[in-house]
């Protein structure tokens, strides 16, 4: 676990040190400045309830581009060989703490927008709490997923595009598709559909179904980054 934390903290000081880490900071503040402007006019309710749904699909440009070299550069550039020196579950884990907790450095300066919110009004805390709680699940799976794309490429450009495909198909197509099918079906794609568990926090509700849902998926993405990782380990 040390080893973990070890890389967690490398991986966290590095985006500090790359150009992209500032240009994904800057497109995420924008839009969810831009966001919150359209609720924080006069004669709304007070809440953040445009910026929290958008949030969650902003994230979908923003995650690949922070997940698409945490294994691809260590690859293309060699050092993955000192990286293997430790067990293949703590490299794993903390590439993926290191990636959590940049992202959650961008949640937070959202904070900003709820104080702003508490200056000028009485938001109901509640509702916004639980959306947080929402949006830093889905981001952990939308994280699993870019790591586990990171570990089966060593470009970092195919790792951020096929993510962006795999969590556009997840957290917007899923949702759009079962729009127009019968109730029977629409189910069963809904309950797939990453947007459609967010939007049940962004309601205020709490369902132990779609935590252990959204968690287990993150198990199963480390776990399978971990298996890649190990059989590239083994042919090396």
């Amino acid at each position: 676990m040390t080893r973990a934390a070890v890389i967690a903290r490398r991986e966290l000081g590095s985006y500090f040190y790359s150009p992209i880490a500032y240009v994904a900071m800057t497109l995420f503040l924008i839009a969810t400045g831009l966001a919150f402007g359209r609720d924080f006019r006069p004669g709304q309710v007070v809440a953040m309830r445009s910026l929290l749904e958008w949030m969650v699909f902003f994230m979908v440009g923003i995650i690949p581009i922070l997940t698409m070299g945490l294994l691809a550069q260590e690859r293309s550039t060699g050092t993955i060989e000192t990286l293997m020196t430790a067990p293949v579950t703590d490299v794993i884990l903390g590439k993926f703490l290191g990636a959590l907790s940049f992202s959650m450095i961008l949640v937070l300066l959202t904070a900003a927008h709820v104080g702003t919110l508490l200056l000028f009004g009485t938001p109901d805390l509640g509702p916004i709490l639980t959306a947080y709680l929402g949006l830093v699940l889905t981001i952990m799976v939308y994280l699993s997923v870019g790591l586990l794309i990171s570990t089966c490429t060593r470009f970092q450009l195919v790792s951020a595009l096929v993510s962006v495909v795999i969590l556009v198909v997840f957290t917007l197509i899923c949702h759009a598709v079962g729009e127009i099918m019968p109730d029977e079906i629409r189910r069963i794609i809904w309950f797939v559909s990453l947007v459609d568990r967010y939007l049940h926090f962004l309601q205020g509700l709490v369902a132990m179904d779609d935590v252990v849902y959204l968690l287990s998926i993150v198990a199963t993405m480390l776990f399978l980054s971990v298996k890649v990782l190990e059989s590239r380990k083994w042919r090396a």
